[in-house]
């Protein structure tokens, strides 16, 4: 490194990226087991990329997914490895890059304003259930037959959506309140 030159991450940003990946680990461990677990992953991320924007934000996200990888058990279930990111959900928790991403986006280009966290929120978990519901429905295919998409929904999104919202609402309410104390 150039003498001068700024550190991609520093250390005080490196360390918020850890407690975001960590808050993400403990709220997947929050779960009520079902096809398709109902945790507070989602609320996680709403929170740590709303509080700590763009870049941060997905940091927490690809290190909770590759701590899981690797064999740390941050998944629901206490789960880890490859069989979880490449199973019939494993599209859901790739989507949280996606959400991460876009609610980052609306953070970076509207700041912090309580529409743009709830937009950013929503949208993000959309684009979540798309890539999570074509997953599972191709893993379904390729496994066990063919499944409709009204089943899949069914299955994987309608049971969520109340809860989704409501960790959505609580996820805005809480970085409206903390977030003028962390800069994004």
């Amino acid at each position: 490194m150039e003498t001068g030159s700024k550190p991609v991450l520093s250390v005080r940003e490196l360390a918020q990226c850890a407690m975001g990946a960590a808050l993400i680990a403990v709220c997947a461990w929050i779960c009520i087991p079902t096809t398709i677990p109902f945790t507070l992953q989602t609320f996680a991320i709403f929170f740590v990329t709303g509080l700590l924007g763009l870049r941060r934000g997905v940091i927490c996200v690809g290190l909770y997914l590759l701590l899981g990888l690797i064999g740390a058990p941050v998944f629901a279930g206490f789960q880890s490895g490859a069989a979880p990111l490449l199973g019939a959900t494993g599209g859901y928790l790739l989507g949280f890059l996606l959400t991460a991403a876009i609610e980052g986006i609306f953070v970076r280009l509207f700041g912090r304003t309580l529409w743009a966290l709830a937009a950013g929120m929503a949208l993000g978990l959309l684009a979540c259930y798309a890539l999570g519901t074509f997953w599972y429905q191709a893993v379904y295919l390729r496994t066990t037959g063919a499944i409709s998409l009204g089943v899949v929904l069914g299955w994987c999104v309608v049971p969520y959506l109340p809860f989704d919202a409501l960790k959505l609402v609580l996820a805005v309410a809480l970085v409206n309140r903390i977030g003028r104390h962390i800069p994004v």
